[in-house]
């Protein structure tokens, strides 16, 4: 039997990028690995941004919190020394921000042909390590979704219709608020367990073992006995 783990995240969010690679160490190491299920669940930080622009992330950040744009300087190069502690590289200067809604229809796509953890990736390597805008480009987003090994035709008509898994985006959007999720990354494991934030390590894999020893059902018993199934009926074996 396994267990799910379902993660909201957006592509804006540095510490989702953190966050992912800290559960996946985590989960590198955990003894039940190949029986943990992982969906990735759509979160816009600011759905409010007109689609197809783009702007600096520090005067994004300046103006959100109302700080200096040398401070928000100083946010992000905080951000790469964190990053660079697990290997992940971080451009602290030059990325952009903007509208990720047309991102996580591709991530529903990439979903329905089992490459949604590789497409975000690919979303993440070129938002964060890549100093080339990836917001507000449409050409740069087919060509990452395509390296992720999605068609570029069917990529191209995804992106040409508003609608094409509008609804996955707003669903996982309204399952997060019913949770109560106001911040993201936010992990939920086997239904139960929430872990809020890029937290260490270690509390991803204390949570990916409370999950699986609260797993719903325990079978007990023989396996095997006689039971009715898609196919018919076993009739077990005289004695």
């Amino acid at each position: 039997m396994t267990v799910a783990v379902d993660i909201w995240t957006d592509i804006n969010c540095p510490f989702c990028y953190l966050g992912k690679r800290r559960f996946e160490l985590a989960l590198a190491e955990f003894a039940h690995r190949d029986e943990i299920t992982v969906v990735h669940r759509s979160f816009e930080l600011d759905p409010t941004i007109p689609a197809g622009t783009s702007g600096t992330v520090e005067e994004h950040i300046a103006h959100k919190y109302g700080i200096p744009v040398e401070q928000a300087q100083a946010n992000e190069r905080g951000i790469a020394a964190q990053a660079a502690e697990i290997d992940l590289p971080y451009q602290a200067s030059g990325r952009d921000y903007g509208n990720s809604f047309d991102m996580h229809r591709l991530l529903h796509l990439a979903a329905a042909h089992g490459k949604q953890d590789v497409m975000l990736d690919g979303l993440y390597a070129g938002n964060f390590a890549d100093p080339t805008p990836v917001f507000g480009d449409r050409e740069r987003l087919v060509a990452i979704a395509v390296s992720a090994g999605l068609d570029e035709s069917e990529v191209r008509s995804t992106l040409d219709d508003p609608e094409a898994y509008a609804d996955d985006v707003r669903r996982d959007e309204q399952q997060a608020r019913e949770l109560g999720v106001t911040g993201v990354p936010f992990f939920v494991f086997g239904g139960k367990y929430a872990v809020s934030g890029a937290q260490p390590t270690e509390t991803f894999a204390r949570a990916l073992q409370l999950a699986w020893e609260e797993r719903p059902v325990t079978i007990v018993g023989d396996q095997d006995a006689a039971a009715c199934g898609p196919d018919g009926c076993a009739v077990p074996s005289p004695s």
